[in-house]
């Protein structure tokens, strides 16, 4: 009892507290036939209500209709004033949102002689410590139309109308593709609060949750490890065609122009190197300036930016494998050499570094490419340019390093086809890549094009015809032809001691991912594979854990009649991180026995659009919004009991539904999630 009482003090003080946050709706004719509805808001301090346009944070503003009749939407929801972004740690990422008052407006043209809309404005809203749930703000007007147009008019109407909606594109058809899964029956009453109030399983216990400490969230990827990613990338961009061959010619050059002086020639050799990390780091700084913050956390969910590289990283695996140059204007280059002949000093030096930096993009460019894309999914704003400074210094340390000791130059390895062999390897390792982004959006939307065996078929071709390269079976247009001492051409290529190696570990890599194709879990490669879901033809059904509850209350039930405690796993259909967890984690035979056997597992999908019998009106933030889908009802299940809205997110309870251990969200720590488990079946046995 003391408890719940604790509880619900603190959700009234949570309540009153937020009901700083309010909309107010008002509609307003602008034309004969258009009409602006309208949603003036007032934010109290310390809480922001998000952007329409935002992916990263929680839910954006949209508007959203029950029922339209006699018009039509134009466009989407628009904001009187630029959006501020900002990054945060709750959500790892830049979020664009709004502050102390903004006034959203939506857009309806009138078609009918009479109109009827209805339908509500959905927000979401944090401060620095928590989120609350979607809030929604219904309206509802009506009232006459537009006369009918004369035949000739209506002609004339319908190209307008026409050429409207292919301008605004996919934008109109989303808004007429939303309520498809929130259409509740004109004639349906409105669900009270039943399975919310009065029913202690949904008394708030974010209290009791922290008190058990943090969560054993992974945190994103560290700078150290991004700064070593670009170390790793300039390293191997040293040895490519366009880069190695370079470094003698430039080191001789200051060491010759000032053989009088060798302590200048390699201080200017040393000034070289400064100057081509200077370049790289300016371009990791107007990666993040050109595109944005924001724009580069979405690259991780966010259908567009991951087709959009995938199609980028095909087209540098096809340079680098000999089908074309992807090559910078040759102008370029000449005016800025030609530029560095006609002056002295560091600003010579300085042009001449800027020159290797163009002439190697055919080199270069497909793996900076990579790499800025993997680092601007690491949650750091800083990430492409901690990034471009490691890559820029393994890059420039050969100059410095050869300029030091000139001796070292006579053991350096020699041009010769083993450039070439590198670049090829690279091409085969980004057209792996270039599926993995492709994935991405494929599981984040839905789409189901590239299934877990379709995945796993392509990385064994690639990977076995990697293996084929280096064995010597099949050759690329850039392969040197070899000869022999009598000068007739050498029809069987010899491989290489390192080539052996590499094609060793190809072919082994390959072998091993087809079980896959059956069913087999592959953990090498879950993080790159579609999830186990996706699988088509399966022999290994038990690798899978699934839950016959989907719903909270009845899943409660049957732990109690179980004698078991309860352990919910708050998921999405979409939520890519939800099935790596899933194929990385649960596959485990120890996480398997203690879901499967100690605990009666519950899972929720905070994002199923499937319709509720009848809408469930709850009062928050001061308003009454309701809850139209299976989703609405979960996602408020998890943000007013537990204080959270990310998945995925795993929460053990006991009967009473308080908590038995802290929460867990994303990591693939296998013995950390067994202790998750483990320390929550101890409280519940206690």
């Amino acid at each position: 009892m003391k408890r719940f009482l604790l509880g619900t003090i603190a959700l009234f003080l949570a309540v009153a507290l937020n009901a700083q946050i309010s909309f107010k709706p008002s509609m307003t004719q602008t034309a004969p036939d258009e009409i602006t509805i309208s949603f003036a808001g007032t934010i109290g301090s310390g809480w922001h209500v998000y952007s329409p346009t935002e992916k990263n944070g929680p839910i954006p503003a949209t508007f959203n209709i029950d029922k339209i009749e006699g018009c039509k939407l134009v466009g989407g929801l628009t904001a009187n004033k630029a959006a501020t972004t900002k990054y945060e740690d709750m959500f790892g990422a830049n979020v664009s949102y709004y502050e102390n008052s903004v006034t959203f407006t939506q857009k309806v043209k009138l078609t009918g002689k009479t109109y009827l809309i209805e339908g509500y404005l959905e927000y979401g809203a944090c401060n620095d410590e928590s989120c609350l749930p979607p809030t929604s703000v219904d309206v509802k007007y009506s009232g006459k139309g537009v006369e009918a147009p004369a035949k000739e008019d209506a002609k004339e109407e319908a190209k307008k109308d026409s050429k409207e909606e292919n301008a605004d594109g996919k934008a109109l058809e989303e808004e007429a593709a939303a309520p498809a899964d929130t259409v509740a029956a004109d004639t349906a009453s409105v669900q009270e609060v039943a399975p919310m109030s009065g029913n202690d399983l949904w008394t708030p216990v974010i209290d009791e949750l922290k008190s058990f400490g943090e969560s054993n969230a992974a945190e994103g990827r560290s700078l150290l490890t991004i700064f070593l990613l670009g170390l790793l990338g300039g390293f191997i961009a040293l040895f490519t065609p366009c880069v190695w061959p370079i470094i003698p010619m430039t080191v001789s050059f200051f060491l010759k122009r000032n053989k009088d002086d060798k302590s200048k020639g390699v201080r200017e050799a040393m000034t070289y190197g400064a100057s081509i990390v200077v370049i790289y780091v300016v371009l990791g700084l107007a990666v993040t300036l050109l595109f944005g913050a924001n724009a580069l956390n979405s690259l991780s969910t966010n259908a567009v930016f991951n087709i959009f590289f995938c199609l980028m990283l095909l087209v540098f695996a096809a340079s680098f494998l000999g089908g074309f140059e992807i090559t910078l204007p040759s102008s370029w280059s000449n005016a800025v050499d030609s530029k560095a002949g006609k002056t002295s000093g560091l600003l010579s030096i300085f042009l001449m570094a800027f020159t290797l930096a163009l002439v190697s993009f055919s080199c270069t460019g497909p793996i900076i490419g990579f790499l800025l894309v993997e680092m601007a999914t690491s949650g750091s704003v800083v990430g492409p340019t901690v990034g471009m400074f490691g890559f820029a210094l393994a890059l420039a340390l050969p100059f410095t390093l050869f300029a030091l000791f000139p001796a070292w130059l006579k053991s350096a390895p020699k041009s010769g086809n083993w450039m070439n062999a590198i670049k090829v390897t690279l091409g085969f390792l980004e057209l792996a890549f270039a599926l993995k982004f492709l994935s991405v959006a494929d599981l984040a939307y839905g789409w189901r094009i590239l299934d877990r065996e379709v995945f796993l078929c392509l990385w064994i071709v690639i990977f076995a015809m990697l293996g084929a390269y280096h064995a010597g079976w099949i050759r690329f247009p850039h392969d040197e032809e070899e000869w022999d001492e009598m000068g007739e051409k050498v029809l069987h290529h010899k491989t290489s001691v390192p080539q052996f190696f590499i094609a060793l570990v190809s072919f082994a890599f390959a072998i091993y991912m087809i079980p896959g194709l059956w069913g087999a879990p592959c953990k090498a490669v879950s993080a790159f594979a579609p999830p186990m879901t996706t699988q088509d033809f399966n022999l290994a059904k038990s690798e899978s854990i699934e839950s016959e509850y989907k719903d909270f209350d009845k899943g409660m039930q049957a732990a109690i009649a179980a004698g078991k405690p309860v352990m919910i796993d708050f998921t999405g259909f979409g939520c890519v991180n939800c099935r790596k967890m899933e194929a990385a984690v649960w596959t485990n035979d120890r996480v398997k026995e203690l879901i499967n056997e100690d605990y009666v597992l519950i899972q929720l999908f905070v994002d199923d659009k499937t319709p509720l019998p009848e809408p469930i009106e709850v009062t928050q933030n001061g308003q009454t919004r309701k809850l139209r889908t299976v989703g609405d009802k979960w996602s408020y299940l998890q943000s007013t009991k537990f204080g959270a809205q990310a998945q995925p997110f795993y929460v053990l309870l006991d009967h009473k539904g308080h908590p038995l251990n802290h929460s867990a969200s994303y990591d693939e720590d296998i013995n950390k999630y067994i202790d998750f488990l483990e320390t929550g079946l101890k409280n519940f046995k206690k």
